[in-house]
């Protein structure tokens, strides 16, 4: 091509035919075998196939130079389109890369041995050594540290794990040596899922995007058909033939749909790449349309907005201090596995206590424990328990634990009250923010569901800023489903939930999204979006760029539909040279690729998010 060009404008070389015969040869013979083959293949009329014909007619009126710089150009914007639109397909190829191939499995006698991670199963430890990626989701058994999360959950701040904790296959173990236990294989792993989902997203097509191929082919067929009535149109005005070819041909390239056609994936895939980063799954480019819309967004409560772990909230003393109160009701609770005992158990590891010694610890179902420590028998339970020994419930000091918010344990002995532990889950620390941040965006209405009891979810719900009108108690599974039906009814709703009763709401929901971490199978195989961060921030920096989405696809459309409605005007009533035509039309396309991807850098990892 720059030997055509230098030929023509600069100095005259020898035979410049063969040079735009090799450029017609090089720019229009691929375009023009995949054109044919999904012509005969699929019956589709390929936007290749119409330059190849403008290039031909081109050079059949004499503009071969013209025709050569259609083909070329054509093709450095096809290159250019791909390449930019492989950053955003790449997605996958950089979650498989941070996979470790070996992981060091611990034997029961104490070695240590190398083994590839496809052959750990559930149970194997695994040694973690310093700046060494996680090779399996597990929980750490030995050991504490920090661990870089960001490449799954999108946390740029180390998140410090102790025993008893769960990580994830691909993070990074910062400092010390740790044990971790295989809670899954690799094959059913948080990168595998997110792997499978991010492949199912790019398969899956959105709204717009569905409707740009369908507008595409058609528009395809009418600028063909268009540039045929127009060159005969041209002969009837009098025209000869050359300049009649020449101006449909020219017409032909002006009108030809490529930019409309590539300005929606282009900012779709973008941002799955770009939420993928962030630790925000979308299934496809659907539901990144439809969270934009979004005008209602609903929550479930436990495990969602709050940790759904349950933790000592106050101690009220009464016959002894705060430390006695919480070292006696740990050590008669020391041998329970229910949450409340762990609760505890928990709260006497934070404040460096010991559980007392309990001995001939009895369970009385419905009412509490009894048992006897160096002193003498001991109890601890709820009212019914306190009243069956006696106790008063009476005490002034009490009366705050009487609204039912939080689970209270009354710790005493015979018919002497020692003191009160309320017990209670905890709202999310990003929670808060989270909502705030919607409601920011311009979300009309955010709604909590629970099952829980109504003064428990007006503690959680009123804590996070939410009216007493927006919080819904005492509900069933369907009562979900039948609430977020009734919210559809007025807008489009998203519902934010994590466990097994939350998936028929999130199935009906407009758009599902699953807490991912910590979420469980049936949500996430509900649920059109996962959040793998606990962070409930992330999901107003998914709602922003859903927006900004959409936003950026109104762009492209407008910029797309403006261009080439002037190029044609100039080709049909004015003499707009063929190359003009070209450097619009394919600078056209070529802007609106880049303007996709400037998603692929929205800030969804910020402070913000």
């Amino acid at each position: 091509m720059a030997y055509a060009v230098v030929h023509s404008f600069v100095t005259p070389l020898p035979a410049p035919e063969i040079a735009l015969l090799l450029v017609f040869l090089a720019g229009g013979a691929p375009a023009a075998i995949t054109a044919l083959r999904e012509l005969v293949t699929e019956r589709v009329l390929d936007v290749d196939l119409l330059m190849v014909i403008a290039a031909l007619a081109a050079a059949s009126v004499g503009a071969a130079l013209e025709g050569a710089v259609l083909l070329t150009l054509f093709r450095l914007s096809s290159m250019l389109e791909h390449r930019a639109m492989g950053k955003a397909r790449r997605a996958v190829e950089a979650l498989m890369s941070l996979r470790p191939e070996n992981a060091y499995r611990l034997a029961p006698d104490g070695s240590v041995t190398e083994v590839p991670v496809g052959a750990l199963v559930t149970g194997d430890r695994v040694i973690i050594r310093p700046g060494a990626r996680i090779p399996v989701d597990g929980h750490i058994t030995e050991g504490a540290g920090s661990l870089d999360e960001s490449t799954i959950t999108g946390e740029s701040i180390p998140v410090v794990k102790s025993p008893g904790d769960r990580v994830f296959e691909a993070t990074v173990n910062l400092h010390t040596v740790l044990t971790v236990q295989v809670l899954r294989p690799v094959a059913e792993s948080t990168v595998a899922r997110m792997i499978t989902m991010v492949t199912q997203a790019q398969a899956q097509k959105a709204p717009s995007e569905r409707f740009s191929e369908w507008f595409g082919q058609r528009y395809t067929i009418a600028v063909l058909g268009g540039s045929i009535a127009l060159f005969l149109l041209f002969l009837a005005l009098g025209q000869t033939f050359d300049t009649a070819l020449y101006r449909a041909a020219t017409v032909l390239v002006a009108a030809s749909p490529c930019a409309v056609v590539i300005s929606v994936p282009a900012a779709i895939l973008s941002a799955l790449s770009a939420a993928a980063r962030g630790g925000v799954l979308f299934k496809g480019g659907a539901a990144l349309e439809t969270l934009a819309t979004v005008r209602t967004f609903a929550f479930d409560k436990t495990g969602t907005l709050t940790t759904g772990r349950a933790e000592v909230t106050r101690l009220v003393p009464l016959a002894t201090d705060e430390a006695t109160l919480l070292t006696l009701i740990g050590g008669i609770e020391a041998q329970s596995e229910h949450p409340i005992a762990d609760a505890i158990r928990r709260a006497i590891d934070d404040r460096g206590l010991t559980a007392a010694t309990v001995t001939g610890v009895t369970t009385h179902p419905s009412e509490g424990i009894t048992g006897t420590d160096a002193t003498g028998p001991l109890w601890a339970g709820n009212p019914r328990m306190a009243a069956h020994m006696g106790a008063d419930l009476t005490d002034p000091a009490l009366a705050s634990l009487q609204d039912g918010a939080e689970t209270v344990v009354y710790l005493g002995r015979g018919a002497t009250l020692l003191g009160a532990v309320a017990v209670a889950d905890q709202p999310r620390p990003t929670s808060r923010d989270g909502i705030k941040a919607l409601r920011d965006a311009g979300i009309a209405e955010i709604v909590m569901m629970t099952g829980d009891r109504r003064p428990v979810a007006l503690r959680i719900g009123q804590g996070l800023g939410l009216k007493p009108d927006e919080i819904h108690a005492d509900l069933l599974p369907e009562d979900k489903v039948r609430l977020v039906g009734d919210l559809a009814a007025r807008g489009r709703v998203a519902f934010v939930g994590d466990g097994v009763n939350d998936a028929a709401a999130l199935a009906r929901a407009d758009v599902g999204i699953a807490m991912g971490a910590a979420g469980s199978e049936v949500a996430l195989q509900a649920a059109e979006v996962a959040l793998l961060s606990d962070n409930m921030a992330r999901l107003a920096a998914a709602h922003r760029l859903s927006r900004r989405t959409a936003a950026i696809i109104r762009q492209n459309l407008i910029f797309a539909l403006g261009a080439m409605a002037v190029l044609v005007t100039g080709g049909l009533f004015f003499d707009l040279p063929l190359p003009l035509a070209v450097l619009g039309h394919e600078g056209g396309t070529v802007l609106v690729v880049l303007n996709g991807l400037r998603l692929l850098f929205d800030p969804i990892r910020s402070d913000r998010a």
